[in-house]
C-alpha cells in the first residue's frame, strides 16, 4: 500500500493526527482519543499503519492479562510530497480532501465535546480569504508560512502549553470578475 492509499482514509489519518506531538499512545488511549471509532477498527486500522511503516510499537506491558502496546509516529515515515501528489488522480485529491476535512470535523467536534472547550478563550478560527497571488507570491508566501510555522512546530509540550491543530488549505479559488489587467 502506497502513502496515498494509507494516508487517504479518515480513520488512519485520526490516528496519525492523534499520535503527532505526542511521544506515544497505547491503543487504549487511542480508543478514548477517537470515541465515535470502534475498537476493532482502531486495532485494524494500526495494524495498517504498522504495517505501512507510519507507527512502531514503542512499548508493551501486561494490564489486567492482556498486552497493552504503545505505539508513536516514525519521523521517517512516508509522505504524501509534491512527487506523490503530482502522480495523484483528481479523485485521489478529492478523497484526500474529504478524508482530511472529515479528520478535522471530527477533531473538532471532540473539542467542542470536551468538557473545557471555550471557543473564545481558545482563540478558534475558521475564516477564509481570498489572496490574489502571481506564482511567485504564491510560493514566496509559502516560503514565508513554513520559516514562521517552523519554530512552533519544534515545541515540546509543557504545562503551560496546549496542542492547537493548524490546517491549512490552498486551492486556486475562480472568481467571476478578475481585475481590470491594468490594475
Amino acid at each position: 500500500m502506497n502513502a496515498t492509499e494509507v494516508l487517504l482514509h479518515p480513520v488512519r489519518l485520526r490516528i496519525v493526527a492523534a499520535l503527532s506531538g505526542v511521544s506515544e499512545l497505547t491503543t487504549r488511549q487511542l480508543c478514548e482519543r477517537i470515541s465515535d471509532v470502534s475498537r476493532v477498527t482502531v486495532y485494524r486500522q494500526l495494524a495498517l499503519l504498522l504495517d505501512a511503516g507510519y507507527i512502531e510499537v514503542s512499548g508493551e506491558e501486561r494490564v489486567r492479562g492482556a498486552v497493552e502496546r504503545r505505539y508513536r509516529l516514525l519521523p521517517e515515515r512516508p509522505r504524501i510530497g509534491a512527487d506523490l501528489a503530482a502522480e495523484m488522480t483528481v479523485e485521489d485529491h478529492r478523497r484526500g480532501f474529504a478524508a482530511a476535512m472529515a479528520v478535522l470535523i471530527a477533531e473538532f467536534n471532540a473539542y467542542l465535546d470536551g468538557a473545557d472547550a471555550d471557543p473564545v478563550a481558545d482563540q478558534v478560527g475558521y475564516r477564509q480569504a481570498v489572496l490574489w497571488l502571481s506564482p511567485t507570491e504564491l510560493a514566496e508566501l509559502l516560503g514565508e508560512m513554513v520559516d514562521v510555522l517552523r519554530g512552533s512546530m519544534a515545541n515540546e509540550p509543557a504545562p503551560d502549553r496546549r496542542p492547537y491543530v493548524l490546517s491549512p488549505v490552498l486551492f486556486p479559488h475562480e472568481r467571476q470578475t478578475r481585475p481590470p489587467a491594468d490594475a
